[in-house]
């Protein structure tokens, strides 16, 4: 069995084999008791634990719900594993679990760090309660993994299907996986997204294909985590890429997982690359990776002097394909209007296509009116056209250089177009 590479550096060679070959040794429940160890016993989860409190003791409840959304995601027939249970091990004071046993000499977790063997983890107490579910979520989805598909994946997938499936949401008694967090505060100490947006303003992005590539040692390092939870963020919430991502769960622990991933992608890899490249410059709390997806389809009708046409723009959706096609070195007039809905707490804000200049996003106008000219066949590692946009607001005259399909949307982020409404109209005549 693998070891998770969370922690893989932390091991030498024999005690990787040692660990890789044998299953976690036999607890003593009475000697973690006398070393002031409590158990907790839940249908999916016994938890060893010296930290008190209501929501410690509601873990096992959260976990009981996981596990029937861990069989759900992979195809798993919870029915025939009524018995199986994970065993997690929460820890404030370690020289209690070292004591007890709990905490074995070859299980190499830092101070900070969590790790997973076969059916059990170890995580560190955190200082808020929604962090503390994160990473036990995180390490369960790698022991259900283990437990139950026999592997977990390259490290790419490894470590984005635990960071995926561990960002949840836990509200009234229920709880959802895969969730996007909506603001800071609702996931704090998470730092997935504000480390992207770092990096991306440092020019550190990371490339799709570099993440697939990731060795078994890259996560020895904080910025890995968010790439992969981005990129399996991405890849399970697009309706165009959702049902091929989900067939990989069949080619788990295949020594060609990665081959097969790209044989799945190839026809689409140029725009899939391209809305990597829109999410990782665009990501916000709240990222609405079906509201973003863009139809990338080639556009056949050209605008003209006596025939100018006219498109309607959603206010509640990223780029959109308007269908026109427009020629390098021709001039353009794109003429807008129309009121629109950009917000509706703590009430309804109306926007026109000039945008509203109360609030900025992007260093412009909430609500304005934006443009791009994609061309047909974006030269390979490129920065998207859609990525530059230009600003039309009421009016202005585009000349594109590069012949291609022009896109419209309206400037906001991309975790606020569900609370939108309403759509604006854009003529386009050739000058």
């Amino acid at each position: 069995m693998r070891i998770s590479p969370l922690t893989s550096l932390l091991l030498t060679t024999a005690m990787a084999a040692t660990v890789a070959a044998a299953t976690p040794p036999p607890i003593d429940d009475a000697r973690a008791a006398a070393a002031g160890v409590r158990k907790i016993v839940g249908r999916r989860l016994t938890l060893y634990t010296d930290v008190g409190g209501t929501e410690i003791d509601q873990l096992p409840a959260v976990f009981e719900q996981a596990f029937s959304q861990w069989c759900r995601y992979f195809g798993v027939d919870e029915s025939k594993h009524a018995d199986q249970r994970l065993t997690g091990c929460l820890m404030k004071d370690r020289d209690r679990f070292v004591a007890s046993g709990l905490l074995p000499p070859e299980v190499p977790v830092a101070k900070g760090r969590a790790y997973t063997w076969f059916d059990r983890f170890w995580v560190d107490e955190q200082p808020t309660e929604w962090y503390r579910r994160e990473l036990l979520l995180h390490e369960g989805t790698h022991a259900f993994m283990y437990a139950l598909l026999g592997d977990c994946g390259p490290p790419w997938y490894m470590e984005g299907m635990a960071e995926y499936l561990g960002t949840h949401r836990w509200q009234d008694g229920r709880l959802t996986l895969g969730y996007v967090p909506r603001s800071r505060e609702e996931s704090p100490r998470w730092g997935r997204i504000p480390t992207i947006q770092k990096l991306v303003a440092k020019h550190q992005a990371s490339t799709l294909r570099s993440i697939i590539e990731y060795s078994a040692d890259a996560h020895r390092q904080a910025e890995p985590y968010a790439w992969c939870w981005a990129a399996a963020m991405l890849l399970d919430r697009h309706p165009r890429y959702q049902e091929r991502f989900r067939q990989l769960i069949g080619d788990i622990g295949q020594p060609d997982f990665n081959d097969r991933f790209y044989r799945l992608f190839e026809p689409d890899w140029q725009p899939l690359c391209e809305e990597w490249q829109l999410l990782v410059t665009g990501i916000e709390y709240g990222y609405d990776v079906p509201r973003v997806a863009v139809d990338f389809a080639p556009a056949k009708q050209r605008p003209a002097a006596k025939s100018p046409r006219t498109v309607a723009v959603a206010a509640d959706r990223g780029w959109q394909n308007s269908g026109l096609r427009l020629d390098a070195g021709k001039r353009y007039r794109l003429a807008a209007t129309g009121r629109y809905q950009v917000a509706k707490e703590p009430k309804i804000w109306w926007c026109e296509p000039g945008g509203v200049s109360i609030r900025y996003y992007h260093g412009q106008p909430l609500g304005v009116l934006l443009a791009a000219v994609r061309p047909d066949h974006p030269t390979s590692g490129s920065l998207s056209a859609l990525v530059c946009p230009t600003v039309i607001g009421l009016g202005t005259t585009l000349s594109p250089k590069e012949t291609g399909t022009l896109f419209l949307k309206i400037n906001d982020s991309a975790g606020e177009l569900a609370d939108n409404a309403g759509e604006l109209s854009v003529r386009v005549s050739l000058e």
